[in-house]
């Protein structure tokens, strides 16, 4: 049998090259939009949440309740103390819900509302991310806590950074909270004694208790020790550290079903809560505690 021609052979290979490159798969492999693919795909999937959430509220049962499981972010403040008075109140009024919980500080629990981990959150901090709406629902102050034998009930610009200060960790809403109004007021950090970093309001309350420092804690923290004479507030000549609690959720229409439940309580009767009692029990589905 005789061989092919070598021309033969080169322009054979040339005419397949030119086939394979205007083939049906190479084309496809050369010309695939999976981001506007995945943008859009990703756009019905949360109209679809969407819808299916509505339905779970408007048939939650036969008296029109709502009823599920809410997935809430809550930043440790709130959550330690409170949240339990929180949630007591809305299950009286919503006992079919049940909720996933996930606590950690401020930036923690933004960064799960936007990897969509969570429906709705409440933090203390400010929270400035695009993407995030942001809406106070409660008041708060943060005061200065010493220990109940300390030698004064107000501070001055001197006598407060000659002291050893007692902060929350770096991403905490309460730590941010505190450097701006002391930096409002004039204080810089690096010009106190000493600055001690801890993860907890607990770990701050303990730690003043030991006479290790001074720190600033919510005043929802500490109704208990100042009862009890384990603590004592001191004012600081020109400086007031005010804030909100405020609940995050997703940018774009308003949460709808359990979140949007949720979010209408917290909004209009949060600020009632402060007169319910505490002995309450939460139903609640617990979930990971990252703080």
């Amino acid at each position: 049998m005789p061989l092919p021609h070598p021309a033969r052979h080169h322009a054979s290979d040339q005419s397949a090259r030119r086939r394979s490159r205007h083939s049906p798969l190479r084309s496809r492999r050369q010309s695939r939009p999976l981001a506007p693919q995945a943008s859009l795909l990703l756009g019905y999937a949360k109209k679809i949440a969407t819808l299916v959430s509505q339905a779970e509220q408007e048939l939650g049962g036969e008296d029109g309740k709502v009823s599920g499981e809410l997935s809430l972010g809550v930043s440790t403040t709130i959550a330690q103390y409170v949240l339990p008075r929180l949630l007591g109140a809305f299950l009286d009024e919503h006992p079919r819900v049940q909720f996933s919980l996930h606590s950690g500080n401020t930036s923690e629990i933004v960064q799960l509302l936007l990897d969509d981990k969570l429906s709705v959150g409440l933090i203390e901090g400010p929270a400035r991310d695009r993407g995030i709406r942001t809406e106070p629902f409660m008041q708060d102050e943060l005061v200065l806590i010493t220990p109940p034998a300390f030698e004064s009930d107000r501070l001055s610009h001197d006598q407060l950074v000659a002291s050893s200060l007692l902060m929350r960790e770096h991403g905490s809403g309460s730590r941010r909270v505190a450097e701006i109004a002391l930096e409002k007021a004039g204080f810089k950090l690096k010009s106190f004694k000493k600055v001690m970093d801890l993860d907890s309001t607990e770990a701050i309350k303990s730690a003043v208790e030991a006479g290790l420092g001074i720190g600033f804690v919510s005043r929802w923290a500490i109704s208990k020790e100042l009862e009890l004479g384990a603590l004592k507030v001191v004012e600081v000549a020109g400086l007031r550290v005010a804030r909100h609690f405020s609940l995050i959720s997703r940018t774009g229409p308003e949460p709808q079903g359990l979140a949007g439940a949720f979010r209408t309580f917290a909004l209009g009767r949060a600020r009632l809560i402060a007169n319910i009692p505490r002995n309450r029990s939460v139903r609640a589905v617990p979930a990971d505690n990252p703080g």
